[in-house]
């Protein structure tokens, strides 16, 4: 790859990462993609499902066409990098590599412009809003199919403690689907020395909260994979007061949407039993849902072996994660294929101490490059 992508690769990145925009907010962003889609001659088109952008690059007559995905918003969280390229958006970061996805995503349409080995379209998606507010949905819902038809889609996210520059792809599931849930649970506030007046909603919320332990340990045939966790709990303002109410929010994760049907369901029900065995009333919310990301087997295939002829190093025995991605939403339209590149030694996803691995940047432009004509020939 030529130095001087290389050098534009990582100025991309360091500009991306350097000015964060958080989901839903990404308009800084989606105006500096369109800036370089346009310095490159690829006609594209803003504002989709929120701030999405779509560039379409064609070559010759062929009718064939290919999706290409990357994600763009960044975190509420305060970077702790101390790097010169570091966040200037105090409590926003890229904590997860989506700079380093659009920016390989762009290192993609350069090369693809450069090469004319290849004809048909490719359609490249720079998606908003991934973290949890319904990106990919916002995208489908404004067209993104009808207006940019495309048969097949492919993604990818850098992966910490995968040997830089390895390249994962699963068969069947990648990742977990997701679902908030919240459960509140409403008694009658007493006074903390007279319990025998209260329905105590903290009694309540500590049974479930146990009880959420068991739902997948004795619901699930133990070689399925579903977890629950509580992460958030609210419950009273004194310390010498039963309050009238206390709540507990949390996440389901798993990767077959029938286990998630049931998780849901046993939810509900453990929460309308609790109340009834402490006299409360109870009341569960479900939010953000999620499907999980399951690789079609011919993409996942046809990528695996695209990445191989291009020189990069396969793997395709890791299992999957209960972290979730809506990348999954794509796949449940169109056939496709989503993969984990090594960002080598690392701080986790998610971290203050993160940062996107420079020397993978060129990696995965080449296994866009190498996916698309693939999917194209």
């Amino acid at each position: 790859m030529p130095d001087d992508l290389n050098f534009a690769l990582q100025a991309w990145r360091h500009h991306l990462h350097a000015h964060p925009e958080l989901s839903c907010h990404e308009a800084g962003t989606a105006a500096y993609v369109r800036a370089q889609l346009g310095a490159l001659g690829v006609p594209h088109w803003g504002g989709i499902g929120g701030h999405g952008v779509v560039g379409v690059i064609e070559r010759g007559g062929a009718a064939r066409a290919v999706g290409l995905r990357a994600d763009m918003d960044a975190l509420p969280i305060l970077e702790a990098t101390g790097l010169g390229h570091a966040s200037r958006n105090q409590g926003v970061m890229h904590a997860c590599g989506h700079d380093g996805h659009t920016a390989s995503l762009l290192g993609a349409a350069r090369l693809l412009v450069a090469d004319e080995s290849w004809a048909g379209r490719v359609v490249l998606v720079f998606q908003p809003a991934e973290e949890g507010f319904g990106g990919a949905e916002a995208m489908l819902k404004d067209g993104l199919l009808t207006r940019f038809p495309m048969e097949r889609i492919f993604g990818y996210h850098n992966w910490p403690g995968l040997a830089a520059g390895e390249v994962m792809l699963h068969d069947g599931p990648c990742m977990a689907g997701a679902v908030n849930f919240e459960a509140s649970f409403t008694g009658r506030a007493a006074h903390a020395a007279m319990p025998q007046f209260s329905a105590d909603p903290v009694q309540g919320l500590a049974q479930f909260i146990l009880a959420l332990n068991a739902v997948p340990a004795r619901n699930l045939d133990p070689l399925e994979a579903g977890v629950i966790s509580a992460c958030t709990l609210k419950g009273g303002e004194a310390r010498n007061q039963i309050p009238q109410s206390a709540t507990v929010g949390g996440t389901m994760r798993a990767l077959k949407p029938g286990v998630m049907a049931l998780l849901k369901r046993r939810v509900g029900e453990l929460a309308e039993g609790v109340a009834a065995a402490n006299g409360l009333e109870a009341a569960v919310v479900l939010s953000g849902g999620l499907e999980p990301t399951i690789n079609h087997a011919p993409e996942a295939d046809l990528a695996a072996k695209a990445a191989r002829a291009a020189g990069l190093v396969v793997r395709r025995d890791l299992p999957p994660t209960m972290a979730a991605e809506d990348f999954g939403r794509f796949l449940a339209e169109i056939p496709g294929a989503y993969a984990w590149i090594g960002n080598g030694p690392s701080a986790p996803l998610h971290n203050p101490a993160y940062d996107y691995n420079d020397e993978i940047l060129p990696v995965a432009a080449r296994y866009y490059l190498a996916v698309a004509k693939a999917a194209l020939s």
